[in-house]
């Protein structure tokens, strides 16, 4: 197993230039990833150039199912590789596409510019969080990655609401053209801030200096070998697969539902014009969540599934009397949703004992994909039979399901003492990959 490379004499958690390099380069990644102004407008490019309902829904299907093919294998070669080449290339595979959709607008161009852009968010899943956390390691302040992670989502949450009305006037201004040049310009932003990144790795054959790697530097090994050796982690540890099969449990429904919310505002009988408004609550409401990571720390398994229940009552009842007064505690359960998946990310990260940090990383996404997918097909069927407030109270359902058995879980570990918590705290403290 590789070891944790050496820690950083001299710093403290969440101190030093060192750290405030790190979260300042992540900060400034995460707005400028998600600062896209094409965002609000790139179903109306697809629908001026003449295409379907139908072939519109199937650019939805081939970007989805770009990133689930390619994550496990983009994981496993993050692990293999420098994690901040990933990181820097992959942005510039979403300008390419961005360009050719502004260019050579057609469905075609359409299509591969979602085949790159679901190329870019494979190679980044994974490869970020185990970037972030190793460093983190480095500087001894793993007890920070919820906050500091929590704090990027809501980096990208907050460029997303600045994006939405600032594509009005580009638009405005200079029409598809202009907008995705603001947004290639985005991904050119986002590429240079990544070679930021620090990035202190050990080969993945064995132990090395831990020197600063440069953006095209690979640490060494194949990433079929760190494919399989993270793979047999997930196999061999249940604590492991137990934080596996949590992220998409706590991060796929709300994620899928959030592309529904316009309708589900529209349908309390606000005007159209208002919904871009209670849309933005909503998204404060996640936006606070992902702020409260760091707070939401100490919350153990019982709380964690208090969370998720009160979470899925307030999205049941908001959704349900289909009022504008609901919405708020729509956003309130998003509030809570997106914390759960930033607390659930965490003990995913916290548990992960090997060199496949990216590869098991990317597994839960491609678990988290996948369900999302799923609920794609299983909102069609129930929207179309019921209302929208019925169907969103529906699927807050499986968070009390995942809620009640996290709390049988945490009964059952409860009365084993604290002596096996203490020595993985001891273990931590030495540098050690225990796990929590």
């Amino acid at each position: 197993m590789t070891l944790s490379p050496a820690r950083v004499p001299g710093t403290g958690p969440g101190s030093g230039p060192a750290f405030r390099r790190l979260t300042a380069t992540l900060y400034g990644y995460a707005f400028l990833d998600d600062f896209v102004l094409l965002y609000p407008v790139y179903a109306l490019l697809f629908s001026d150039t003449g295409l379907t309902v139908w072939q519109i829904s199937s650019l939805f299907c081939l970007w989805s199912l770009t990133g689930v093919l390619l994550e496990i294998p983009s994981g496993a070669w993050a692990d293999a590789v420098s994690r901040r080449l990933l990181l820097w290339f992959g942005p510039l595979l979403t300008a390419a596409g961005f360009i050719l959709w502004v260019l050579a607008p057609s469905y075609w161009a359409f299509a591969l510019g979602f085949i790159l852009w679901g190329a870019k968010g494979a190679l980044g899943s994974g490869a970020l969080e185990a970037l972030v956390y190793e460093e983190l390691d480095r500087l001894g302040a793993t007890d920070r990655y919820a906050a500091v992670m929590g704090r990027a989502r809501a980096a990208g949450l907050v460029a997303v609401m600045a994006a939405i009305p600032l594509a009005g006037p580009v638009y405005a201004f200079g029409g598809y053209p202009a907008v995705g040049l603001a947004s290639v310009l985005a991904c050119l932003l986002t590429a240079a801030t990544a070679t930021r990144f620090p990035e202190h790795r050990e080969p993945a054959d064995g132990p090395g200096e831990g020197v600063d790697d440069g953006p095209g530097d690979a640490p060494g090994g194949g990433w079929t070998r760190t494919l399989r050796a993270g793979l047999a982690e997930a196999r061999g540890d249940r604590s492991v697969r137990g934080a596996l099969l949590l992220v998409p449990a706590v991060t796929a429904v709300w994620g899928a539902l959030d592309e529904y919310t316009p309708l589900l505002v529209r349908d309390t009988g606000v005007a159209e014009s208002a919904v871009p408004n209670w849309l933005l609550l909503i998204w404060a409401g996640a936006t606070v969540g992902g702020l409260l990571a760091g707070a939401g720390r100490r919350l153990g398994t019982g709380g964690f599934a208090g969370l998720l229940a009160v979470s899925a009552v307030a999205l049941a009842a908001g959704a349900w009397v289909r009022t504008p007064a609901g919405i708020g505690l729509v956003a309130l359960s998003f509030c809570g949703f997106q914390l759960a998946s930033v607390l659930a990310d965490a003990r995913l990260q916290d548990r992960i004992g090997g060199t496949g940090r990216a590869t098991l990383t990317s597994v839960a996404g491609v678990g988290t994909d996948l369900t999302t997918i799923a609920v794609y097909g299983a909102y069609g069927v129930i929207g179309s039979a019921t209302t929208h407030g019925a169907a969103f109270a529906l699927f807050a359902v499986p968070y009390l399901v995942t809620a009640v058995l996290l709390a049988v879980v945490g009964k059952g570990t409860a009365g084993k003492g604290t002596a096996g918590k203490k020595a993985a705290r001891a273990a931590r403290t030495s540098g050690s990959r225990a796990r929590p």
